[in-house]
């Protein structure tokens, strides 16, 4: 079985404390976590480059060996979110 991920930042929504983001209608989202997406929009304003960043210190903090972090990061591209052709 796939496991559900944030198609923002690739959290596992498992791991997400509200289970995932909120739609404009209070319904959960099934594409985004809590952290990324409240209410039907992005509670971020940032570019992928930014979310890449962002999403390598995070997985640092919680003491990821960098080089891990890094691949990690780099597979940021191809989350729905962020693919060109979408």
């Amino acid at each position: 079985m796939k496991q559900e991920i944030c198609q923002s930042c690739g959290m596992p929504l498992k791991k997400d404390p509200q289970h995932g983001g909120s739609e404009k209608d209070g319904g959960k989202s099934k594409l985004y976590c809590s952290l990324c997406y409240n209410l039907g929009e992005f509670r971020q304003d940032m570019s992928l480059e930014e979310m890449m960043a962002l999403v390598e210190n995070v997985l640092v903090e919680k003491r990821i060996p960098r080089f891990i972090a890094k691949f990690l990061a780099k597979q940021t591209p191809k989350l729905e979110r962020w693919r060109e052709d979408r």
